[in-house]
């Protein structure tokens, strides 16, 4: 699959003068809170409304989606708000009652995208079909997993693609329901320039409070859109209630979103600072939260030291590791001075912990 400008073309013909927003709730649950979100989000900048019909949960007994009814009721969104339709595909039974409803757009989701299998079985399900189809990223932080999804749907004639990033699963405890990890995205929007990509907040979160953050960083990287999972009465709803928002609430966040891009070249520099600006704002953070890592790892030696009665600075240790890594800063095109004063704050700081461990 190679990049192409025609990738974006089901997107530049909806002529928006904002990100393509998809919006609605994680689940349909019943035909009234169907419409009635829908009426709450008519005229606004929703260009998709958004429900899940089949919901994979992680374990069983768990709401698991109204199924086959639900798309009736999609049916009556669009011909009550005109609106267009959105839903996940997880098998070619999906696939064939959301086009029988004529659902204008089908995503794959993150549990789906991970089984070649599954993704063929869809593609070819969809074979030369015109409806927008978007592949989130797979649960596991792997590019070419993600990319070949979307090129088995490419191989099977659907023109109209784009991506997902729903942000990835971890053992490790973090503020995110699912890590962003913005560099992967960022390396696919460098591969493929014109696939639309757009951000998921509400599964990268969950939690509604941290979606307008998420959706900024998104912006300042360029992506194409946001899809905000929104409900009436967001606390009761049947599934993910903490990632929901209301109707108003995604009109504030709207609204209160800072859009860079423009045509002329002076807001072309813009865009380009601010999207290298937001990179090094996404390195800063992963700096921060290693140094975090590296600090729990000097407490667990100031731990065993302690332990065993030993003395906390061991100045031959601590030679080995100035050496070596001025000779890795060096290959990285970093002078030997900022190396030295870089590594001889952090081991001041270990020194630190370690002492008030020994000490305690």
């Amino acid at each position: 699959m190679e990049n192409s400008k025609q990738m974006r073309t089901w997107l530049d013909d909806l002529n928006l003068d904002h990100p393509l927003v998809i919006a609605g709730p994680c689940s349909a649950e019943t035909e009234e809170q169907v419409l009635g979100i829908a009426h709450s989000l008519k005229d606004t900048d929703v260009n998709y409304y958004r429900a899940g019909i089949w919901k994979p949960r992680t374990r069983p007994g768990n709401f698991e989606g109204v199924g086959a009814l639900g798309l009736k009721w999609l049916q009556k969104v669009k011909a009550e708000t005109g609106m267009k339709t959105a839903t996940e595909v997880a098998n070619r039974a999906h696939v064939e009652l959301a086009l029988e409803h004529d659902i204008d757009l089908l995503w794959i989701g993150a549990r789906s995208t991970v089984s070649p299998f599954i993704v063929q079985e869809i593609a070819d399900a969809l074979k030369g079909t015109d409806k927008v189809v978007l592949v989130k990223n797979p649960v596991n932080p792997d590019l070419a997993l993600w990319l070949g999804a979307v090129e088995r749907l490419a191989t099977a004639d659907i023109k109209n693609l784009g991506v997902i990033h729903r942000g990835f699963s971890t053992y490790e405890k973090t503020k995110y329901r699912n890590i962003p990890e913005w560099q992967m995205a960022i390396d696919l929007q460098t591969k493929f320039p014109d696939l639309p990509i757009i951000n998921d907040p509400s599964h990268i979160t969950g939690n509604r409070e941290m979606i307008f953050d998420v959706s900024q960083t998104a912006l300042d990287l360029n992506f194409d859109g946001l899809m905000i999972e929104t409900h009436h009465d967001p606390d009761n709803a049947w599934s993910d209630a903490a990632q929901q928002v209301t109707p108003s609430k995604l009109v504030q966040i709207m609204r209160d979103l800072k859009i860079r891009k423009e045509d002329n070249t002076e807001a072309e520099y813009n865009a380009k600072l601010n999207n290298l600006r937001a990179n090094i704002d996404i390195i800063d953070n992963q700096l921060i939260e290693t140094l975090g890592k590296r600090m729990k790892t000097s407490d667990a030696i100031g731990e065993l030291k302690k332990e065993k009665n030993v003395a906390v600075l061991q100045s031959t240790r601590w030679n080995e590791i100035l050496g070596a890594m001025i000779l890795e800063g060096e290959s990285k095109g970093l002078s030997e001075e900022f190396v030295l004063r870089m590594f001889k704050a952090i081991h001041q700081e270990s020194i630190r912990h370690q002492e008030k461990i020994v000490n305690a």
